[in-house]
């Protein structure tokens, strides 16, 4: 049996336009819920979220049998935590802080077998080839793997189109909290100058033919960057969700008392 089919890669392929939530809660029993809230994809947070290997392992289990396709953004771009997370099953990886080509060459090569890359082949006896009942899941596992990269700073900035021409690099996620920061509008993701360079980034993913991805939960900034080809973003973060929701029915259940 080969390694199962990525839906989320092959749909990128295919031009479509996915959406996805973040999740930063950390614990299976949300990620359960969120798998059926209906979102195309779900983002498990490594990098500003306490979760550890097991408790990604954990979400990537609740998941399983959703139809939303789950993400796994790591902590940092270490060959070391890439391995783990493919070993406990995820197919689609997003990387923090990309800087260079050279640095996403390594990130290719962290997420395939030798002789292609550097992956270790412990997969008979992990849970992503069903603990080495899927045999033939070492020599299909590579055409698999989707790796997206995040580009937030300006040096970042400044090299995108070489990031853009590395091969096996399928998405560059555009983040706009950081690359505010970065280019010295901290907090200011809507300032004018800000919109203007994060959709022109967007444009030059796109129209290099990887795809182009982003968080926002502004509407205005959806529509923009989707009208720039973005096609995997990110409209909602779970923490977001439980907690305006719950000032809402707290507000209005207070105010009746007044």
């Amino acid at each position: 049996m080969p390694a199962p089919q990525n839906p989320f890669k092959k749909a990128l392929a295919d031009g479509q336009t996915l959406f996805g939530c973040w999740m930063s809660i950390a614990e299976g029993y949300t990620a359960e819920i969120m798998g059926g809230a209906g979102f195309d994809w779900l983002l498990i947070d490594g990098e500003h979220s306490p979760n550890d290997i097991r408790s990604i392992r954990d979400q990537m289990v609740a998941l399983k049998g959703s139809d939303s396709h789950p993400i796994v953004r790591v902590p940092i771009g270490e060959t070391w935590i890439i391995k783990q997370v493919l070993d406990v099953g995820a197919q689609t990886i997003l990387v923090p802080m990309v800087e260079t080509a050279e640095q996403a060459c390594e990130l290719v090569r962290a997420c395939r077998y030798p002789p292609n890359g550097t992956r270790g082949v412990g997969y008979a006896v992990g849970r992503v080839s069903d603990f080495g009942q899927m045999e033939n899941y070492g020599p299909t596992a590579d055409d698999q793997i989707c790796l997206l990269v995040q580009v937030e700073n300006k040096t970042g900035l400044d090299n995108l189109d070489d990031i853009l021409s590395v091969e096996g690099v399928d998405g560059v996620f555009i983040g706009p909290a950081d690359l505010s920061a970065s280019l010295g509008y901290l907090g200011q993701t809507m300032h004018p100058d800000m919109q203007k360079t994060i959709l022109d980034a967007i444009r030059r993913i796109s129209d290099s033919g990887k795809a182009a991805g982003i968080l926002t939960p502004d509407d205005s900034m959806i529509q923009s960057s989707l009208d720039a080809g973005a096609r995997f973003v990110a409209v909602a973060m779970d923490i977001a969700l439980l907690l305006n929701s719950g000032k809402a029915v707290a507000t209005k259940w207070k105010d009746k008392k007044s």
